[in-house]
């Protein structure tokens, strides 16, 4: 599912950037597999999720009307002057969505859905400005033989078997149930659960020492909910921090950020300012977010607006 909203994400955000007008929802629609194969009423709801993801991102998504002088539908559009400046202040998680995108865009063994989706507008006579595309060329290189068919497999919930050469030289068989792949540190890795461990693992894909072999059907099995392979390479290869957080919290709550902070100073009877350092402004805005009203982030700003997009996102999901 987190690989389906990844590709649906990027193929909406390349329609918009590369359209020279206004597209109307029903062109959207009819352009991106995953919308057009839902109901009227799931299309709203993922449309509409999908826009506040992009905005999340710094992305601005403009609507207006492709007639000055009738009243014709509202549509959206990203401008690319706004776009490229000031060079999209990805994150970088967020750079690494971008730039594995990027590259599936440009890969003929996994061109798909981007591709036809400028094919299918420009038969409808859509201006199309494919030079704009290029603005998100691939930062992360991916020369890995086992790659492509790591990717496919992911995206397909192929179950797969290969050989693996461990840090020590040692060499075994893995048998994997996929659930994407992170670059971290400038190489590639494949998460998902191994199933003779029986416990969730990163693979790196250059050393995969063998073909991919499948062991299952597509779509054998499920990525659990709330999977995100960043915070397991998080815990693998926790970054030093480098930020300093000031936090407010209530009296006895937050046990597990009071034993991070380097100075705890009394407000009154019922609430404590505690200064924590960290690394990962997005894993500890979802801890913070965890503790609901007994844990207020006070600085940086920053941290205070992911933590307020947290709360924003879980209403979301609740309602």
């Amino acid at each position: 599912m987190a690989q389906r909203k990844t590709e649906r994400l990027m193929n909406l955000f390349f329609l918009l950037l590369a359209a020279n007008q206004y597209l109307t929802k029903e062109q959207i629609r009819e352009s991106i597999a995953d919308y057009r194969d839902s109901t009227p009423g799931a299309f709203e709801r993922k449309f509409e999720r999908d826009k506040d993801e992009l905005r999340e991102l710094g992305i601005t998504i403009e609507t207006g009307s492709r007639d000055l002088y009738f009243d014709d539908e509202v549509g959206y559009r990203i401008r690319r002057d706004e776009a490229e400046l000031p060079d999209l202040s990805f994150t970088r998680e967020e750079a690494a969505v971008v730039g594995l995108a990027a590259q599936v865009w440009d890969s003929a063994s996994l061109a798909s859905e981007s591709a036809t989706a400028v094919v299918k507008l420009k038969s409808i006579g859509v201006d199309i400005d494919t030079d704009a595309m290029r603005m998100v060329e691939p930062r992360l290189s991916a020369h890995e033989p086992s790659f492509d068919a790591v990717l496919t497999a992911a995206t397909r919930r192929i179950p797969i078997v290969f050989s693996y050469r461990k840090a020590d030289g040692a060499e075994g068989r893995r048998e994997v149930e996929p659930w994407g792949l992170i670059s971290v540190r400038d190489r590639w890795y494949l998460g998902g659960y191994d199933r003779d461990r029986r416990a969730p693992r990163l693979f790196r894909l250059s050393r995969v020492t063998s073909e991919i072999s499948h062991v299952g059907d597509p779509g054998s099995y499920t990525v659990p909910d709330g999977v995100n392979l960043r915070d397991l390479a998080d815990a693998l290869f926790p970054p030093p921090p480098t930020e300093a957080a000031v936090l407010r919290v209530r009296a006895g709550r937050a046990q597990s950020l009071r034993r991070l902070a380097e100075d705890v100073e009394p407000i009154d009877d019922r609430t404590d300012r505690i200064f924590v350092r960290y690394a990962s402004t997005r894993v500890l805005a979802g801890e913070i977010a965890s503790f609901g009203p007994d844990v207020v982030a006070e600085g940086p700003e920053s941290l205070r607006e992911a933590v307020i997009a947290r709360l924003r996102a879980a209403v979301r999901e609740g309602a």
